[in-house]
């Protein structure tokens, strides 16, 4: 007896991410399978597949942040029920796409007596039937050692660098917010043929965790600077960095992250810095209180497609991005 087995690609999506698993399966030219998520009336979620995944390829897309009318607790909670349900209904293989991985800045003990959150969710997938997972511009790169199975960590720079050099502005400087981001910051420079500069912070030594001053490392006066970080949260150090930089005679400031979490004060933050222009993908939902003018808003969902297609055809994923997705 001989039997041939034929792949079957199957995505289903939580409901914080709808648009964007839309998109992705607009790409591949597949449709966006229903997981069904109700709740009970205490809360408790519920989730049944709408057809047989009997032997398929299961891709459960859920990025993690609130959205109306749940939180980003809610949101993983979600995605780890999608998941068990799926391990349950005899996937044959279970991949976890978070375009936005909770969490994720907790990934070490910065004190004592912290919990390391980042391991604690991969540990959930993987208890919960996880056979891979995936990723967009993961905070730190140790986190995909805490995930026992293959992580494809995938970055949205294709993305960014598209459009940075659609603008066709030949003067342009990557900047750094910080020390920490240089190695990425140069990995722009490199694709944009441009300047590295980065934000010096010198710390207080005679008060704790004080910035006594800052200064910018670099040649940006009169110059285009473009501020790349992995994510915006408060807005913070960003417009800090930005004002900084309109101080010390930039030309214009443009901001280019993959994350907008954008929570509390940042929105209005970005629109009294001195930023031109503020570049952020979709991994999070943007709800209309958090679009402003000077934002505009780019699709990671061909980037997460393509890396899908390859994980389901068994073949390369570092291709797609030239060896630059590594941390």
């Amino acid at each position: 007896m001989q039997l041939i087995n034929h792949k079957k690609l199957h995505i289903v999506a939580g409901r914080a991410t709808q648009a964007l698993a839309s998109d992705i399966c607009h790409e591949l030219g597949v449709p966006l399978g229903s997981p069904n998520i109700a709740e009970f009336a205490n809360g408790e979620l519920h989730v049944k597949y709408g057809e047989s995944i009997r032997g398929s390829d299961v891709f459960i897309v859920q990025t993690h942040t609130a959205w109306e009318g749940g939180s980003i607790n809610d949101a993983l909670m979600e995605h780890v029920i999608m998941v068990d349900a799926a391990k349950r209904a005899s996937a044959k293989r279970i991949t976890v796409v978070a375009p936005f991985y909770g969490y994720s800045r907790q990934d070490r003990k910065a004190s004592g007596r912290e919990p390391i959150t980042a391991r604690l969710v991969a540990d959930l997938f993987s208890t919960a039937g996880a056979d891979r997972l995936m990723s967009v511009d993961l905070h730190s790169g140790q986190i995909q050692g805490f995930f026992d199975g293959p992580v494809d960590h995938l970055v949205a720079m294709p993305v960014l660098v598209d459009y940075l050099s659609e603008m066709g502005d030949e003067d342009l400087v990557i900047v750094s917010p910080d020390a920490g981001r240089m190695k990425v910051a140069e990995r722009y420079t490199n694709l944009l043929n441009a300047d590295l500069a980065y934000v010096h912070k010198r710390r207080s030594t005679e008060e704790m965790n004080a910035v006594e001053a800052k200064e910018i490392i670099g040649h940006v006066a009169g110059r285009t600077c473009v501020l790349i970080d992995d994510m915006i949260d408060t807005g913070g150090t960003i417009c800090a960095a930005a004002d900084l930089l309109a101080e010390n005679g930039a030309g214009k400031v443009i901001v280019a992250t993959t994350h907008g979490v954008f929570s509390g004060p940042a929105i209005d933050r970005l629109k009294n810095a001195a930023i031109e222009k503020v570049l952020v993908t979709d991994t999070l939902p943007l709800p209309p209180e958090k679009q402003i003018d000077k934002m505009e808003v780019l699709s990671v969902a061909p980037i997460i497609a393509r890396a899908i297609s390859a994980v389901f055809e068994d073949t390369s994923v570092s291709e797609i991005f030239g060896g630059n997705h590594l941390a």
